[in-house]
């Protein structure tokens, strides 16, 4: 019995390797039994319906949205839970109030403001820090800044206001 070559491991079942291999014989087989039930027409006909349902397969395993009609859970995007308005005024009114907690109302808008940057001019706060922070301006900077502690105060309504027309007009 020979030694197997060095870097070169068997495909353990289960894995992906082994599931391609599998179907690839499969495949093989089955494009064999078309092509001498119907001759070359069918060898063609098995061939094109072997490469749609690898296609499909393949698109489902890659996550294609489209071709998976919802069966995959929906993306999370932005928190840990469905993104909706439903909690933006109590979000709002709370980072407001001179006693409130600002924490969570800057959260949200730095999440804002790095999908805004990111899919627009191809930034990102953590890492382009300069480069934002000449976008927004001293006066709202410090308010995106995720690397700076939140401000003391409260945030001001006017200051609120800017940061909105700003991440709107990015």
């Amino acid at each position: 019995m020979s030694p197997e070559p060095t870097g070169y491991r068997a495909a353990e079942p289960g894995s992906v390797r082994h599931s391609l291999i599998e179907l690839t014989a499969v495949a093989v087989l089955a494009e064999i039994v078309f092509a001498l039930v119907g001759g070359v027409p069918g060898a063609v006909a098995g061939a094109v319906l072997l490469l749609a349902a690898a296609l499909l397969t393949a698109c489902y395993v890659a996550g294609a949205g489209q071709l998976d009609d919802g069966l995959r859970k929906r993306t999370r995007l932005m928190e840990a839970y469905e993104p909706g308005l439903g909690d933006w005024r109590w979000t709002v009114r709370h980072g407001l109030d001179p006693e409130g907690d600002v924490r969570p109302l800057r959260g949200r808008l730095q999440r804002l403001y790095a999908a805004r940057l990111s899919e627009v001019y191809g930034l990102s706060p953590a890492t382009d820090r300069e480069r934002v922070a000449e976008l927004l301006g001293p006066r709202l900077w410090p308010w995106i800044d995720p690397e700076a502690p939140a401000p003391e105060e409260t945030l001001p309504e006017p200051v609120l206001t800017a940061l909105v027309d700003r991440l709107e007009s990015l």
